[in-house]
């Protein structure tokens, strides 16, 4: 029997665990470089951050932290650059798109949340039509918190009809996974994303771990 044989929906973070937004993540922090005489940076010292966002572009690119009295303005500024070229290099994981259909084939209805801000996450799921089917797309903007507090994932939740203790949260940061058992879900590790600064992810106590999307299906009702 599946681990979840119960999970009437899944939900999912989106950077990191269904696209792979590094390269036009990366490429908005080191254009500020650039655009400033400094040398390009490899786009592999960008990628693990990348689920950070802003913060952990700029933390790469210019060792800023949040802190930092400049913060605030260069921040804009690299949301500038992204959104000129957040779908030039962004993907779907190989494996996304089979998981995807195979869990509207089976009758699972999922969803995404994410910190991304509605900025971004609106015109990005639009642009790709892996999205059309998603049961709700919350963002980091949507409540009045972000994860790893849990009222983003009880909002997909509230928007498919579905109670939270039925969903599983699939994420590839630390934070995720805190959402999600906040959240009252069972939680799932993807450990082929970004993973942040923790790449332990056995001290996340996620309730599975998978190394690649289509792994997932195994744990699912239907396998």
């Amino acid at each position: 029997m599946p681990m979840f044989s119960d999970v009437q929906a899944v939900l999912f973070d989106l950077d990191g665990t269904l696209i792979d937004s590094a390269p036009d993540l990366g490429a908005a922090a080191d254009k500020m470089r650039v655009d400033r005489g400094l040398p390009s940076l490899p786009a592999e010292l960008y990628r693990p951050m990348a689920g950070a966002g802003a913060r952990g572009m700029l933390q790469i690119a210019f060792g800023m932290s949040p802190q930092d009295t400049e913060f605030a303005a260069m921040r804009e500024e690299f949301f500038v650059n992204y959104e000129r070229c957040m779908t030039e290099r962004t993907y779907a994981f190989e494996g996304v798109q089979a998981l995807l259909q195979t869990l509207e084939q089976r009758g699972l209805p999922w969803g995404v949340v994410t910190n991304k801000s509605e900025r971004f996450t609106l015109p990005l799921t639009r642009s790709m039509p892996l999205f059309a089917g998603a049961g709700a797309v919350v963002s980091g903007d949507t409540t009045p918190h972000a994860k790893p507090h849990p009222a983003p994932l009880l909002e997909a939740a509230r928007r498919m009809g579905i109670d939270p203790q039925s969903c599983i949260y699939v994420g590839d940061d630390a934070r995720d996974i805190e959402a999600g058992r906040a959240a009252g879900m069972r939680t799932v590790a993807a450990v082929y994303g970004y993973l942040g600064t923790q790449h332990d992810t056995t001290a996340w106590n996620a309730d599975a771990e998978i190394n690649s999307p289509a792994a997932l299906l195994q744990l699912l009702p239907g396998a």
